[in-house]
């Protein structure tokens, strides 16, 4: 209920030594400046009202005036509804206070015991760490004479208990219905109960409330985080579902009649990307054999008639892209144009002679749209500059990559010119006595005529000159071109002939070297002798020769030459097949050839015989 009040601070005072909260409606604490405050009348009901207010006698007068509607043995007021510990405001466990406000605890009076509040001035009580999910408390410091029904009647107002645990050592286990309840009975830590009216030590103590570690709190624990998981994984596999782009749709299997429907896909342009696409899962999965490889051909070139289509298209794109870019061009340079003319009127409108006519305050507003207009055009420069550079920069990329292509193809693109050069000037030259005889016409028809001031023959006459005098530069220069294409092919020619030189000098020195060689393995090994008759001319076939045997002697059942040369690239790039296959032909007695398979699996391989042969030679 509410009361007025004058003093609100003694009121404050007053309520604390009758042990009762000073709340106000919302659960929260009296600030100074407040002018009506909730009491708990029950307090009245232990005649302690005299000796709380003696410094205060109207605050008295106005409790004794609402005692007389108060029924103790009810615990309510006539018209008022049934007080509970759990309402706002007047509940045993007050809500959370700010922790910038110090916390005041109250005398607690129940059925069978009073809880008297600890020293304000002694520190919080330890507590160890919560476990996760804890809904069970350790209560500790019972009375010996402590029943489970006293505890009850302490905690119950806490909230809904599930199972107490009491031991015969003064204390005791209490499980609540949820995690919150917890957080409401740790706040009885501390307190001194008092079993009744009673100071006997077995029915006094010092309650000391703590987080308590049950494996039912953990398994609840846990089973609501996994529960938890489970549904974000759903969240999350719906949410992908959600964002995951569509399957394609299947692809048929291959058939003739699947077969023709492609094969008419594909010659329309429209239905091609899709008929495209079955035809490249046909491919990939294996379906052409010699049965249907014709079917697949004529897939396959109706799919290549597309490319003159797809370039023309492409060529049409840029086009629109060009012509877009020359729009956007000469629209920018219009914009520019306009705002070079807007801010040529504002400097013509900042002159003197037109200047002192204006105001302050448009003189301002002149200045600033001046400003404005100039940083605008500024932009708007900058950008058609930007465009201009990116072209220059294209022509120029384009420029360095045609140079690249003519030096790496310098020679043949001499060649081709050469002979270009020399078709042009035939055809120079052909254009040239066709003139030739035409202005010899036109001179015998201007004799036969004798219209020498004819205007228009003279006209006809001085450009024919022109022409014909163009045309001769023109020759000159080509003739230039040509004796210096010329030259610079000589001068090719010289340096090929040069390195020929030099090669069959290398070759050569390098046949003297190894005659040299035969000469001292013959002056050293008379034995070998015999040998200079061998097949085998140098070191290095030598060196392949023992490659190959060790290559073939790990294959017992033979090789192709395929194989073979591949294994010799990865040692030398250079080697050639058709030379591997003469080097082991020419040696019968270590090398042979078998043909093996049936049919088209038909193949030549070679085998090592070397440990034969030696036998036969």
């Amino acid at each position: 209920m509410t009361l007025p009040m004058s003093d609100p601070t003694a009121w404050a005072t007053a309520m604390n030594n009758l042990g009762m909260a000073p709340l106000g409606i919302a659960g929260q604490p009296i600030l100074p400046g407040t002018e009506y405050i909730m009491i708990d009348l029950s307090a009245v009901s232990n005649n302690k009202i005299n000796w709380a207010m003696e410094d205060n006698q109207d605050m008295v007068n106005i409790i004794e005036t609402v005692y007389r509607d108060f029924d103790p043995a009810l615990g309510m007021m006539t018209g008022i509804p049934p007080i509970t510990p759990m309402m706002p405001g007047l509940g045993i466990v007050p809500p959370p206070i700010p922790p910038d406000m110090p916390v005041v605890k109250e005398i607690i009076h129940c059925k069978s015991c009073t809880l008297f509040p600890p020293n304000p001035n002694l520190p919080p009580p330890a507590t160890r760490e919560r476990p996760p999910g804890c809904k069970t408390v350790f209560v500790g410091g019972l009375p010996e004479n402590g029943t489970e029904q006293i505890i009850v009647e302490v905690f119950e107002q806490c909230g809904e208990i599930i199972a107490i645990r009491k031991s015969k050592k003064n204390f005791c286990h209490i499980r609540f219905a949820e995690e919150y309840m917890v957080d409401k009975a740790l706040y009885l830590s501390g307190y001194r109960i008092r079993l009744g009216s009673s100071t006997d030590k077995k029915d006094t103590g010092r309650l000391h409330v703590d987080f308590a570690q049950a494996r039912d709190d953990l398994y609840e624990w846990e089973c609501k985080q996994r529960m938890l998981a489970r549904e974000e994984r759903h969240r999350r596999r719906m949410e992908e579902e959600r964002l995951r782009p569509p399957s394609p749709p299947p692809v048929v299997h291959y058939s003739d009649h699947e077969c023709s429907i492609v094969a008419e896909k594909l010659k329309d342009d429209s239905k091609f990307s899709e008929a495209v696409q079955t035809l490249l899962t046909w491919i990939e999965r294996g379906e052409v054999n010699r049965r249907s490889a014709n079917n697949f051909y004529s897939m396959i070139q109706s799919a290549n008639s597309h490319v003159r289509r797809l370039v023309n298209e492409k060529a049409a794109h840029e086009k629109d892209m060009e012509e877009a870019k020359e729009k956007f061009k000469q629209a920018l340079s219009g914009i520019l144009i306009q705002f070079e003319q807007i801010v040529a009127v504002y400097h013509s409108a900042s002159k003197q002679k037109a200047w002192d006519h204006f105001t302050k305050a448009q003189r301002k507003n002149i200045s600033v749209w001046c400003k404005q207009a100039e940083e605008i055009r500024n932009i708007h420069n900058d950008e058609l500059m930007g465009i201009r550079r990116e072209e220059e920069m294209e022509m120029s990329d384009d420029e360095i990559e045609e140079t690249t292509e003519t030096k790496e193809t310098e020679e043949s693109a001499l060649v081709s010119q050469a002979e270009a050069l020399k078709e042009e000037n035939d055809s120079l030259r052909w254009q040239l006595d066709a003139y030739r005889n035409e202005v010899e016409l036109l001179k015998q028809e201007q004799g036969k005529v004798h219209r020498e001031d004819d205007p228009n023959k003279e006209q006809q006459l001085k450009l024919l000159q022109q022409a014909l005098q163009g045309m001769q530069q023109h020759l000159l220069k080509v003739q230039e071109e040509y004796k210096r294409k010329e030259a610079e092919l000589e001068k090719l020619k010289d340096d090929k002939l040069q390195v020929e030189k030099m090669l069959e000098n290398l070759k050569e020195k390098e046949s003297c070297a190894s005659r040299l060689c035969a000469s001292s393995q013959e002056s050293d090994y008379p034995l070998e002798k015999t040998m200079n008759s061998s097949p085998i001319k140098s070191e290095r076939e030598a060196l392949l020769v023992g490659i190959i045997s060790t290559f073939l002697h790990v294959h017992p059942f033979g090789a192709s030459i395929e194989y073979i040369c591949s294994y010799l690239h990865r040692l030398d790039n250079q080697i050639c097949t058709s030379d591997v296959e003469g080097l082991m032909s020419r040696l019968q007695h270590t090398f042979k050839q078998e043909m093996t398979g049936v049919g088209a699996s038909l193949e030549k391989r070679w085998k090592f015989c070397g440990f034969e042969g030696l036998k036969l030679t």
